[in-house]
C-alpha cells in the first residue's frame, strides 16, 4: 500500500510559523495553513464581545518558560552563528525573521530547544516544524491534570509519569519537552518511515533523556474496528455561520468516520498502562484544504497534515479507542482545531459514558486551540481543594455524567454517603436541596473513609445539641445535560470552618 492510501496518520506536533514580520517581543505565534484557516473561521463566528474577552485572557500558559520571557531574537543570533543569516533589523532596530521561511523557522526551533532546554533536534525539509512555546502549553495542561488529582493514581508505572504521543512525527517535539521538563517517559508513535527514522535520530542525540522514550511504529493497515455499542456516524448538526460554502464543502465530512491505520488499540500492548495520551491531530480532509491560505509556507506532508473525515473522525476513533481500552489510561487528551468539533466530541464522550470531561483553550497571539481531556477512572472523593479556606460556600461542576443521570440522583447519593457516616441528612427533592448535620466523630469518620453502614439512622436529636456539631447544606443545579453545578453552604457561622472545607473538597 502506498503513502497516500495509508498515510494520513502520522502528525507531527509543529506547524511552521509563517506570519511575516513579528519580532521576538511580539506574542510567539504559531502559524501556518492549517492554523490560520481554522483561526480566520472561528473569528468571522465570534461576535465582538466575545473578541474582546478572549483578547484579555493569558496568552500562554504561566508555567510556560516563555510566559514572561519571550525569545529574544538578537541574542539568540549572537550565540548561534547558524540562525545569525535569518535576522533582520526593522528602521526601528527590532530583529525580526521571516516566518515564511522553512529554514528560518527550523533554525529558530533547533536552537530554542538547545539554548533553552539543552536537546539537540533536527528535521528534514518538509516535515512539519514545532513552535516551541505553543507547544509547552499542551505539556503544561497535562501537567495540571496529573496534578490536580481529580482522577487518582494508581502507582502502576512506580510512581513515575508514563504517557503516549500519538503521532509523534519527525520532530517528537512532546516526548522531548515532556521528558526534559518533566522526567516522563514516552512511548511515541508514528507510522512513516521518515517520522519514525527522525524521531529515533532525535531521541538518540539527547542521551541523557533517551532512556525514556520509546519509539513504536504502526503497522500501515487498515483498522475498521467499530466498538459494541458505538456508531460510526453522527446526527450531530450545528449551524456553520460563516463558513465558507463553495470551495469547501464542511458539512459533507458530518457523517464521516475514520479509517486507516491503528490510533491506540493494537498499538498499546496487552498489560500496558499510562498516565495519559495526548495528539495533535490532522486537521483537513484534503491537501487542498490544507493550502488554501496562500500567505503561509507549511512543511506539512500529506500524511501529517491530512486524513478523510479531518480532525473529527480522527478524535472520534480516539474516543472508540478508550472505550475499549478503558482505564489503561488515566487521562485521554487531543488537540482540537475548530471549537464546532469541540462541541460534538464532548456530547460523544457523554455517549459513551465517560467519568470526567475537561477542556481547556489554548490561546498564543492570534492562535486559539482547544484542549479535551476525558477519563473512564472512577474520579478521586476529593475533586475540589478550595484556594480560600476562609469561605463558608464552596462550588465545583461535576463534568462528564450520563445524561440517565441528573441533579436528584447526586443527592440521593449525597444523602446515603452521609447517612452512611452516621450524619443526620433531611432531602428536599422539590428544591434539589440536602441539608447535613454531623457530628465530629462523623466528620472523621468521613475524612477517614471509615463509613460503615449503621442499622439507625442518626436523628436531628442525637446530633444537633452538641455546638460543635457541622451544620451545611448542599445543592445541586443541572446547568446543561450531563454538568451539574454542586454547591456547598455553611449554616452556621459558629461551626468549624476546616470540617467544612474537608468534607467538600
Amino acid at each position: 500500500m502506498d503513502s497516500m492510501a495509508c498515510g494520513f496518520y502520522s502528525m507531527s506536533h509543529g506547524p511552521v510559523p509563517a506570519k511575516l514580520g513579528l519580532t521576538s517581543a511580539d506574542s510567539f505565534i504559531d502559524y501556518n495553513s492549517r492554523d490560520l484557516f481554522y483561526d480566520n473561521l472561528e473569528r468571522k463566528k465570534m461576535p465582538s464581545k466575545k473578541r474582546r474577552r478572549k483578547e484579555e485572557r493569558p496568552k500562554i500558559h504561566p508555567k510556560n518558560k516563555y510566559s514572561d520571557n519571550p525569545p529574544d531574537f538578537a541574542l539568540l543570533a549572537s550565540l548561534y552563528p547558524t540562525f545569525k543569516p535569518f535576522v533582520f533589523y526593522t528602521r526601528e532596530g527590532r530583529p525580526r525573521i521571516d516566518w515564511t521561511d522553512f529554514n528560518a523557522t527550523r533554525e529558530l526551533t533547533r536552537v530554542l530547544l538547545l539554548h533553552d532546554h539543552n536537546l539537540h533536534w533536527w528535521i528534514p525539509h518538509g516535515q512539519l516544524c514545532p513552535t516551541v512555546p505553543n507547544r509547552s502549553n499542551y505539556i503544561h495542561w497535562i501537567e495540571d491534570l496529573l496534578s490536580s488529582h481529580i482522577i487518582p493514581r494508581d502507582n502502576t508505572n512506580g510512581g513515575n509519569v508514563r504517557g503516549f504521543d500519538i503521532g509523534t512525527g519527525a520532530n517528537c517535539i512532546y516526548p522531548l519537552l515532556g521528558a526534559s521538563l518533566l522526567g516522563w517517559s514516552f512511548v511515541a508513535s508514528d507510522m512513516t518511515d521518515v517520522a519514525i527514522e527522525w524521531a529515533e535520530r532525535n531521541v538518540k542525540n539527547n542521551p541523557n533523556i533517551s532512556e525514556l522514550i520509546e519509539i513504536r511504529k504502526v503497522k500501515c493497515s487498515q483498522n475498521t474496528l467499530s466498538p459494541e455499542g458505538l456508531s460510526g456516524e453522527s446526527s450531530y448538526s450545528e449551524e456553520r455561520e460563516g463558513l465558507p460554502s463553495s470551495s469547501l464543502d464542511i458539512s459533507a465530512s458530518e457523517d464521516k468516520s475514520y479509517y486507516g491505520p491503528a490510533i491506540l488499540v493494537d498499538v498499546v500492548r496487552d498489560g500496558e498502562t499510562f498516565d495519559f495520551c495526548m495528539c495533535n491531530p490532522p486537521f483537513f480532509e484534503s491537501f487542498e484544504e490544507a493550502g488554501l491560505n496562500p500567505k503561509t509556507s507549511c512543511g506539512g506532508t500529506y500524511e501529517e497534515m491530512v486524513c478523510p473525515g479531518g480532525e473529527k473522525a480522527f478524535i472520534t476513533r480516539i474516543i472508540e479507542d478508550s472505550v475499549v481500552l478503558k482505564q489503561s489510561f488515566r487521562w485521554y487528551t487531543s488537540m482540537v482545531g475548530r471549537k464546532v468539533n469541540l462541541k460534538f466530541l464532548v456530547s460523544k464522550l457523554r455517549e459513551v459514558g465517560v467519568t470526567v470531561v475537561k477542556t481547556t483553550e489554548f490561546v498564543q497571539g492570534k492562535t486559539f486551540r482547544w484542549g479535551l481531556a476525558w477519563s473512564f477512572v472512577p474520579p478521586a472523593k476529593k475533586i475540589v481543594t478550595p484556594h480560600v479556606t476562609e469561605k463558608n460556600i464552596l462550588s465545583f461542576m461535576l463534568e462528564g455524567i450520563q445524561r440517565q443521570f441528573g441533579a436528584i440522583h447526586v443527592l440521593q447519593s449525597v444523602e446515603s454517603f452521609f447517612l452512611a457516616g452516621g450524619a443526620s441528612c433531611k432531602l428536599n427533592a422539590s428544591s434539589f436541596v440536602v441539608d447535613i448535620t454531623a457530628s465530629a466523630d462523623h466528620c472523621n469518620a468521613l475524612l477517614n473513609n471509615d463509613v460503615k453502614y449503621i442499622d439507625e439512622v442518626a436523628s436531628c436529636s442525637n446530633v444537633q445539641e452538641a455546638p460543635s456539631n457541622l451544620c451545611f447544606r448542599i445543592l445541586v443545579f443541572q446547568q446543561i445535560p450531563g454538568t451539574l453545578l454542586v454547591k456547598g453552604s455553611l449554616q452556621h457561622r459558629d461551626s468549624a470552618l476546616s470540617g467544612f472545607h474537608l468534607l467538600f473538597s
